[in-house]
């Protein structure tokens, strides 16, 4: 069956275009044009992606994404017309795991859809090189079959795009990796001011995993370098 993605704009023409983008591509495309519609439509467990607007009547994006990853992990797409990195920050902060600025390239949209899909399916399935003996290290073990960490012995809550990150930096514990290669690795395409993406998706694990996510004990940062999940006592 078709993988489904929603769309989500109050601006039905552009709803109508990204759907027939997203169909001509292969996609089954459901359609939603305010924040409250879109949450309804997202509990369909056949969605599983939604590229939803910022500015929209009776809930907005952000806070339709806020909402959403209380009850789903599903990758979403912000598409808004603002184009500053405060906005993009904050659309990343919100819970989404990309932001596509108007006017869009489409095959960028396309592209972006289908890493997306991509890095989603597999993680959810247990067999895609996921092979491997759980990594423990201090209060976090990772488990590369199932794809989960574990917090003192606690499932954490993670996104797709976040388990992406857990899975490189807990199977090379110590190493830094600069912002670019982590996006590279994990959006599986070229980096483009990749920095503020990779930051705000650290700063969501951290306070995920941390005791204080201000004084970090395991995901840090190396000024100037990268990112690392340091090794502690206990770890191997």
């Amino acid at each position: 069956m078709n993988e489904c993605v929603l769309v989500v704009d109050d601006d039905r023409e552009i709803v109508q275009a990204i759907a027939l983008l997203l169909e001509k591509e292969g996609y089954r495309v459901l359609r939603a044009y305010d924040g409250m519609e879109a949450l309804e439509q997202a509990m369909d467990r056949s969605v599983r992606l939604m590229i939803i607007d910022v500015m929209m009547p009776r809930l907005d994006g952000l806070s339709a994404v806020m909402k959403l990853r209380e009850r789903r992990n599903l990758p979403i797409i912000v598409l808004s017309a603002k184009s500053e990195d405060t906005d993009k920050v904050l659309g990343l902060s919100m819970g989404a795991d990309d932001y596509v600025t108007k006017p869009f390239n489409p095959q960028e949209l396309v592209a972006r859809v289908r890493s997306h899909l991509r890095r989603y399916t597999s993680l959810g399935d247990i067999n895609a090189s996921g092979t491997g003996d759980e990594i423990h290290n201090g209060r976090l073990s990772y488990s590369p079959e199932e794809r989960v960490l574990r917090a003192d012995g606690d499932p954490v809550k993670l996104t797709a795009t976040e388990t992406k990150i857990v899975d490189l930096l807990m199977r090379n514990l110590g190493r830094i990796f600069p912002a670019e290669e982590i996006y590279r690795r994990v959006w599986e395409e070229d980096a483009f001011a990749a920095e503020n993406t990779v930051m705000v998706h650290i700063r969501r694990i951290r306070e995920k995993i941390e005791l204080n996510p201000k004084e970090p004990e395991y995901l840090k940062v190396v000024w100037g370098i990268g990112y690392k999940i340091e090794k502690v006592e206990g770890g191997r």
